[in-house]
């Protein structure tokens, strides 16, 4: 929630309107794996978003929006380098073994 505060403080500073409602539709799995599986593709949608608008920011030259944006896009990459690293574990491991040292 950290970036959608940031994006919208960066809207309302540009006495822009942000638009909350519209949100994407996910679901949630019901095993360790599949939540990561629906994590990565949520994080890769949002990287796809953000590379396209921090393209936009720069055609329009604002490059404060587009410094914040990077940064979030960042931090998205690593959040995919940590779905995966998970994901690599519990293939090397097995998931039960995954599991236990989760804990």
């Amino acid at each position: 929630m950290k970036h959608a505060e940031t994006l919208i403080e960066r809207i309302v500073f540009l006495e822009g309107n942000p638009t909350v409602s519209e949100l994407r539709k996910f679901s949630i799995g019901t095993d360790v794996p599949s939540q990561l599986k629906g994590d990565l593709g949520i994080e890769m949608h949002g990287i796809k978003t953000y590379n396209a608008a921090i393209k936009q920011a720069g055609d329009v030259n604002d490059f404060a929006t587009r410094e914040i944006l990077e940064t979030i896009l960042r931090q998205e990459d690593e959040h995919v380098d940590e779905i995966e690293e998970l994901q690599d574990q519990i293939e090397q491991m097995g998931l039960q073994i995954f599991l236990s040292t989760q804990l």
